[in-house]
């Protein structure tokens, strides 16, 4: 799996029409109408989000690896 940043993540959900709410610490909470599920993304400056975390936050938002490509 491609690893991406919590600041390339932010801008690949946004185009997938998730909103960003708000922001809590370094947390960048998204939700979408229509989805019960809300996103949060957790922005380290420039740092890689660990494999685990990307799949789930991708999975909650219903993407697949090639949506990051």
């Amino acid at each position: 799996m491609k690893s991406v940043s919590g600041k390339t993540l932010c801008k690949i959900v946004e185009r997938h029409g998730w909103k960003l709410k708000r922001i809590t610490g370094s947390h960048h909470i998204y939700a979408k109408l229509g989805e019960v599920v809300i996103l949060s993304i957790p922005v380290h400056s420039n740092r890689d989000l660990p494999a685990g975390t990307l799949k789930s936050i991708l999975k909650d938002a219903r993407l697949t690896e090639e949506d990051i490509l």
